[in-house]
């Protein structure tokens, strides 16, 4: 019997499948999601797998010190939420952020969304309790229902589809406006959004589109409109929560071979999975994409060195990126160790703040 050569490949990286996996849904019909399943890994690809290598080389760029990562969104995002007026203020933000950026510090502005799959929500609680009421915890819309009922909190790989339908709308939402000239530098003012045009962060934003728009103005006269200035490289991300939905976008480049998770460009592992022998570290091992990793106050140099062992063995910088969630208490503490045996290891390295978690309190 001969098997394709794709289908070995996929089966490969269901090598996590026999590794334990945590923050995964307790599905009460496993068949329905075999069913989703199966179904996914027959829809089209949400990102394309060259997309994927220009971020890991720009990522490069960012970890050798010659470029600036960018990157927000949702904590979590909500099917709700997927509509043009929305998906185009977290874009305007965006790029008003990458433009100043990219004026002041003079030097390219990698711009990532935390966008087009962020639907999941990982859960430091399994159930959550309400007047003597104990249900599942809400995961994310991508899982189960935020209305704290019964029905609502049953995980739904049903759900699963309508991330990818969310997802699929959201990205080629962002892909007309990045090459529709909404993009287009000399929008700068444009972008301005109407709660800070009478504020002093406003004012002051106003000054520096001025001079931006100088500086375009001055550039034109001198014959130089460069194509670059009216579109713009966006990138989508995501945490790689949900195994079985990452799984199921995963596919083998008709280039090169390699495997690719195209649901998006980058994907990264989240604190609470980051153990090196359980299922989302070893699916991260597996495919092409530029990846990262949490590290929070509990993470070692030899923690991170493993890392690097298992997801970059070959040190190809642009391909891993360290996003440091410790708290202001105790980042002075504990990253300049960590940072001093990764660099010390000759891997090369994205280092990257993470505001983009709840501080929250339990009320």
């Amino acid at each position: 019997m001969t098997v394709n050569a794709d289908s070995q490949a996929v089966a490969a990286q269901a090598t996590w499948r026999d590794l334990p996996a945590a923050q995964q849904p307790e599905y009460p019909d496993p068949e329905a999601l075999r069913s989703v399943v199966a179904e996914l890994e027959s829809y089209p690809p949400l990102v394309f797998a060259g997309e994927c290598d220009q971020l890991r080389v720009r990522m490069a760029a960012v970890a050798k010190g010659e470029a600036f990562l960018l990157q927000g969104g949702d904590c979590a995002e909500a099917f709700d939420a997927v509509g043009a007026e929305h998906i185009r203020a977290k874009l305007k933000t965006l790029l008003q952020m990458g433009a100043v950026l990219t004026y002041a510090a003079s030097v390219p502005v990698v711009k990532v969304g935390r966008i087009a799959g962020q639907y999941s929500k990982p859960r430091s609680k399994p159930t959550e309790t309400r007047d003597g009421v104990t249900l599942p915890t809400y995961r994310g819309d991508s899982v189960n229902g935020f209305d704290f009922t019964e029905a609502a909190r049953i995980p739904d790989p049903e759900r699963l589809k309508r991330m990818y339908h969310a997802s699929a709308s959201t990205l080629n939402l962002v892909r007309a406006f990045t090459t529709g000239g909404y993009a287009d530098l000399r929008q700068v003012h444009a972008w301005n959004q109407d709660f800070v045009k009478s504020s002093p962060s406003g004012q002051r934003y106003e000054q520096l589109a001025r001079e931006i728009d100088n500086a375009l103005h001055f550039m034109r006269a001198c014959g130089t409109d460069p194509e670059e200035f009216k579109t713009v490289e966006f990138y989508a991300s995501h945490e790689a929560l949900l195994l079985d939905y990452e799984s199921a976008l995963t596919r083998v480049d008709s280039r090169t071979g390699e495997l690719y998770d195209v649901s998006g460009h980058m994907v990264w592992i989240g604190e609470r999975t980051r153990q090196l022998d359980h299922a989302h570290i070893e699916f991260a091992s597996r495919i092409r994409n530029p990846i990262g990793i949490k590290l929070g106050p509990t993470t070692t140099a030899e923690d991170a060195l493993q890392y690097i062992e298992r997801l970059d063995p070959d040190r190809e910088p642009g391909r891993l990126t360290f996003i440091v969630r410790m708290g202001a208490d105790k980042v002075r503490d504990k990253l300049p160790e960590l940072v001093e045996k990764v660099t010390a290891s000759g891997a090369t390295v994205a280092w990257v703040t993470d505001p983009m978690h709840g501080n929250t309190f339990e009320a």
